[in-house]
């Protein structure tokens, strides 16, 4: 396994746009972590060592508790909406399953919203646990957090494309679809073989990663795997298929895994900053002056038709989780 090597980039000039020059370079840097790694450590982020403090406490809680506590809140009944708890080996990655619990949440939205209203799934209202009531607070004042740093990432990967810095807020994610999780990777056992989550690459924009100081996040380069340590408070961004499949290749979405060797229990958690679900997708042709036209580890065709932003990600949901499936649709 290689040194870590990943970019580490300040990202504060985005966040506040008051220095041009500055928010140009940083947007520069981006671009070619985005095009060279796919993944970059983001640093001076906005969010404060003690938001992820609460986080980590309230986490560690929650999955402290036993089976059938964590089950009142469970997956099965989170309807349309996607929310709730699943067990070790709950999830699959390229059909196996993960050595990993979790918490699905995502934006909370109430009956009235109209995404709501019209039934569009991975919408609604999060399942909390009751016994856990630091959790909502801890969870929400993160999320917030990670979602400013999201949309000054948004600026800074549209300012690298020649695009003005709104363009992707102005239109790609005017209403972003936010989901978020909260991971548990139990320490090791050798009575069991597995990864955490096994090879695979996020289907979406953007993803932002907190991490605890375990480690075990593992990136594959184009020289091979190499490791993602925690790095402070920096958070990990990682660009995903979407991103991919928009820039026609010119930005990478890495192939990655976790492998927990530390041998107690560690914690990370993904926000995925994600497009409108109900947007139609396009590509960005005119301004992208270096698409990728070799196949991808995966095979995936770049050029095929996306269609709306909803109708992808449904189709990429329902393999993490085949119980769940044909449960919803696109329309509700």
């Amino acid at each position: 396994m290689s040194n870590p090597s990943l970019p580490v980039i300040d990202i504060e000039p985005l966040l506040h746009m008051t220095d041009a020059g500055a928010a140009a370079d940083t947007a520069r840097r981006i671009g070619d972590a985005a095009e060279e790694f796919g993944f970059f450590y983001a640093v001076d982020h906005g969010i404060g060592s003690g938001v992820f403090a609460d986080l980590l406490g309230a986490s560690r809680t929650f999955f402290a508790q036993p089976e059938a506590e964590k089950a009142r809140i469970a997956m099965a009944k989170g309807g349309i909406a996607w929310r709730g708890w699943f067990p070790v080996a709950g999830e699959l990655t390229s059909g196996f399953p993960d050595l990993k619990e979790g918490l699905y949440l995502g934006e909370e939205l109430g009956p009235n919203d109209p995404r709501v209203r019209a039934g569009l799934p991975l919408h609604g209202a999060n399942l909390w646990p009751a016994a856990v009531p630091a959790l909502r607070p801890a969870v929400e004042a993160y999320v917030a957090g990670a979602t400013r740093a999201g949309e000054a990432l948004m600026r800074g990967m549209a300012l690298s494309l020649g695009l003005a810095a709104d363009h992707f807020a102005d239109g790609l994610t005017r209403h972003p679809t936010l989901l978020f999780r909260i991971f548990h990777y139990p320490g090791s056992n050798p009575d069991v073989e597995g990864f955490g989550v096994g090879e695979h690459s996020d289907y979406g924009l953007l993803t932002l990663l907190a991490q605890d100081d375990k480690g075990g996040l593992e990136v594959r380069t184009r020289e091979g795997w190499i490791d993602v340590p925690p790095l402070g408070n920096a958070l990990v961004i990682n660009v995903g298929d979407m991103f991919e499949r928009l820039t026609r290749g010119r930005f990478r979405s890495a192939p990655h895994r976790v492998v927990n060797r530390s041998g107690v229990s560690r914690y990370s958690f993904p926000l995925f900053f994600d497009p409108d679900f109900a947007r139609r997708l396009t590509r960005y042709r005119s301004r992208v002056a270096k698409p990728r036209e070799a196949a991808r580890w995966d095979y995936v065709d770049l050029h095929a038709t996306i269609g709306t932003y909803g109708d992808y990600l449904l189709g990429k949901v329902s393999r993490c989780f085949p119980s769940l499936r044909g449960r919803s649709s696109a329309r509700g």
